[in-house]
């Protein structure tokens, strides 16, 4: 050992950055990514990655993020939304993965977060209109 070790063993320096070390390995070991994204508009777009602790709901990811307090549209439809447990089909806004969830959905390690926002008119009408035109 040198003198510099010696001095911070005998201080206790060394254990404290060691325990220091260990805590925030533990509480590293607890969190996961997971990547949200919404696209408010066609022409604007979200997208972040962010650590959360293992057992976050859908709901407290976006609340975490700030998303609930910066798109109040969004808050609005959370708070309606809130105590249902089964999405329904066309005015569901959240989705893992493509697929609809709740927002007490449990995320999982790397899970996608995404955020619908409201279409003005249907895809398969837009469609139709544009093949006839």
């Amino acid at each position: 050992m040198n003198a510099a070790n010696n001095h911070a063993a005998d201080s206790g320096e060394a254990s404290n950055s060691e325990a220091n070390i260990n805590m925030s390995q533990a509480e590293q070991s607890n969190l996961m990514t997971v990547y949200l994204a919404y696209a408010e508009e066609a022409e604007r777009q979200h997208y972040l990655t962010v650590k959360v602790s293992q057992g976050t709901t859908l709901y407290e990811a976006l609340a975490q993020v700030g998303w609930l307090a910066q798109f109040e549209e969004l808050e609005k439809w959370c708070e309606q939304a809130a105590d249902m447990t089964t999405p329904t089909a066309k005015r569901w806004r959240v989705g893992v993965y493509a697929q609809k969830q709740p927002l007490n959905y449990i995320l999982q390690p790397f899970d996608r977060v995404e955020v619908y926002r409201s279409l003005s008119a249907d895809p398969m009408s837009q469609r139709k209109n544009k093949s006839r035109g």
